[in-house]
């Protein structure tokens, strides 16, 4: 079973160019309606946007996971995106942001939701992940690197 099985092939970006927090946002929400039939890039944006405005997703170490529950969602969604160049995020840290993690629900997940954060955030604690994350040659091998779990070497 994949490391993040809300991940897949065609939900990585491995850079995205963007100017700040505003614009992460809006470019992660319009990937993730490309990939999500059904769903607006605006009606993802507003869920991203409302939970940022309860607190920064940022939780530091460059990393940011904008998340959020939509009712047409009935599936766990999850795109990573590499940050051509850091922004700032209004992180807990106060570092600028170079990985995004996007996380969609359906309103009804409930705990799988949680589970599906922590998962983000334990793998992201693994020895040598973020540097293995940020140093990944390309889609490909980011998507390896996710999907395979710590022990990779996708580099």
């Amino acid at each position: 079973m994949p490391m993040l099985e809300f991940l897949n092939p065609d939900s990585v970006v491995s850079t995205l160019r963007v100017r700040d927090k505003k614009h992460v946002l809006q470019e992660l929400a319009a990937h993730a309606a490309r990939r999500l039939p059904g769903l607006s890039d605006r009606d993802i944006f507003e869920t991203l946007l409302q939970r940022e405005r309860l607190g920064s997703t940022g939780i530091g170490d460059g990393v940011a996971i904008p998340h959020g529950k939509l009712a047409q969602l009935d599936r766990l969604f999850g795109l990573v995106a590499r940050l051509e160049k850091p922004v700032d995020f209004d992180a807990l840290d106060g570092q600028p942001v170079d990985v995004a993690f996007l996380l969609l629900a359906p309103e009804t997940a409930g705990a799988d939701h949680l589970k599906a954060l922590a998962q983000v955030a334990r793998l992201l604690r693994e020895p040598g992940m973020l540097e293995r994350i940020r140093s990944a040659r390309d889609a490909t091998a980011l998507y390896a690197l996710l999907a395979n779990g710590p022990t990779t070497q996708a580099a």
